[in-house]
């Protein structure tokens, strides 16, 4: 053997593993065995974070329970944080899609936490006789509990992060919504004339739908702190001291800062997914609600000269490599491509969590896959959202009065002053004349001037209003 190299043995025998890594054989073949994504465990830090302080936990509770020397439990802790610090990462290896339920990331964690340990204790990596992976370092554990335990911290801390990104992106709504406040517009359904509205009110309702869904992802998150370690296998708790579930709940608390609390039935944690999917949908549900408001901003935007032209959104780049001057929306565009993601994933949690089967759902890395993918890229994309487009946007405000001042959309406002039929047909005149709503109403003494002017104020139009039908005006089908 080459002295690049170290021997070490599993269940299928001998394997020449790198002299430098940490990880070993275990994760070695693993390696091998998926060459699936491209993308390892380590794209994920608050994973890898996330199983050290589990090992920690477990180390420091089954060496209070009398189960592991003090000098074995130490070097482990010691270990786990260096690798919560940040270091180490690069020796988790394996494809973040797996076979086998999670237990080639269990063994890349529990090897390289191994060798690690060895080294402080003064030993060579690879010499397991006196620190092994799994005897020690895997203590009182099982994938199946050290796994999904692992997923729902790093997922709870992602959580988080995305509540944060998306308030950041609230607030960028609600500095809009307050700049343009005053700003007339003409609202829409169906992409037709409804009635006016201010351009502050349309974003303020981008703010209020974000808020929303912060506090949808905080309830999400609630379930996500209930976690099965101590289950061991499927729940039963074999192999691990009555004491050791509690007691490592409790140390895991301490170390990760996340009240996590222990599942009331470790095999029913052990096997449903059910929090998983509650989340996805959440995600889900911003991921939609992110899109539809990426669609607006597109929308009014479009033009500059042949569309809707009533905002501007900043220019980030040249939009074309044919047409001069071009700019295109870009980032709202990949704030969609973000959205389309996350509901594909959802669909992908789903079906992962269906194909659970008795005791344990092996499905759960595509689960953790799409779950981190869609965490991390909604909330970059709600911060480059924010901060590349929203924060620079402006109100043609000529474009929009002007839209207001000729729209047939606003005879809606004199229905309690001429009545239904004469609003309908001064909307019907207006449209086949190309007359202005005001024009024919006065011209028809439906109303005077002064009660048209206050009836059409900003102030009126935009918000509800105690009304007096004049019964008495001329024509009117309320007479």
């Amino acid at each position: 053997m080459s002295s690049n190299f170290r021997s070490e043995h599993d269940l299928l025998g001998n394997r020449d593993v790198p002299a430098d890594a940490y990880y070993g054989v275990h994760t070695l073949r693993a390696k091998e065995n998926f060459a699936i994504s491209g993308v390892t465990i380590a794209a994920y830090p608050g994973l890898i974070r996330a199983l050290a302080q589990i090992k920690k936990a477990a180390a420091l509770a089954n060496q209070q329970l009398g189960l592991l020397d003090e000098k074995i439990a130490d070097a482990i802790a010691a270990a786990c944080d260096e690798i919560i610090a940040g270091k180490l990462h690069d020796e988790f290896i394996v494809d973040v899609i797996q076979g086998g339920a999670g237990t080639s990331t269990n063994m890349n964690a529990n090897e390289v936490i191994a060798n690690r340990a060895l080294e402080i204790l003064g030993h060579k990596r690879g010499d397991y006789q006196h620190l092994h992976p799994n005897e020690h370092v895997n203590m009182s554990q099982s994938t199946n509990d050290v796994y999904p335990t692992s997923l729902k911290l790093a997922t709870y801390i992602g959580i988080f992060g995305l509540v944060d990104a998306m308030a950041h992106l609230r607030r960028a709504f609600e500095r809009k919504a307050e700049e343009f406040a005053d700003v007339l517009k003409m609202g829409r359904t169906q992409l037709q004339d409804a009635v006016p509205m201010t351009l502050g009110q349309e974003f303020q309702t981008y703010a209020v739908m974000l808020g929303e869904d912060e506090e949808r992802l905080k309830e999400a998150a609630l379930l996500i702190r209930e976690i099965n370690l101590g289950a061991t296998a499927i729940g039963t708790g074999i192999n691990a001291d009555p004491e050791y579930a509690p007691l490592v709940c409790r140390k895991l608390a301490e170390i990760s800062g996340i009240p996590v609390i222990t599942a009331p039935n470790l095999i029913e944690a052990t096997q449903d997914c059910g929090a998983f999917v509650q989340l996805s949908g959440v995600l889900k549900r911003v991921a939609v609600k992110l899109s539809k408001t990426c669609n607006d901003l597109r929308l009014l935007s479009s033009g500059p000269r042949a569309g809707l032209g009533e905002i501007n959104l900043p220019a980030r780049q040249a939009g074309s490599s044919i047409m001069p001057g071009k700019v295109n929306p870009v980032i709202p565009e990949v704030v969609n491509q973000i959205a389309f993601e996350v509901i594909g994933n959802d669909m992908t949690v789903t079906f992962a969590a269906e194909a659970g089967q008795l005791q344990l759902n092996a499905f759960e890395p595509i689960i953790a896959h799409s779950m981190f993918k869609s965490v991390m890229h909604l909330r970059n994309g709600c911060l480059t959202l924010a901060d590349n487009c929203v924060d620079g946007i402006t109100a043609n405000r000529d474009v929009m009065l002007a839209s207001v001042r000729n729209s047939i959309g606003i005879v809606t406002a004199l229905n309690p002053y001429i009545g239904y039929a004469n609003a309908t047909e001064v909307a019907a005149q207006a449209h086949e004349s190309g007359r202005g709503v005001a024009e024919i109403v006065l011209e028809r003494g439906l109303m005077t001037r002064e009660k048209l002017d206050e009836v059409l104020r900003p102030e009126v139009l935009t918000r509800p209003q105690a009304i007096v039908a004049t019964h008495h005006v001329k024509g009117s089908s309320l007479g």
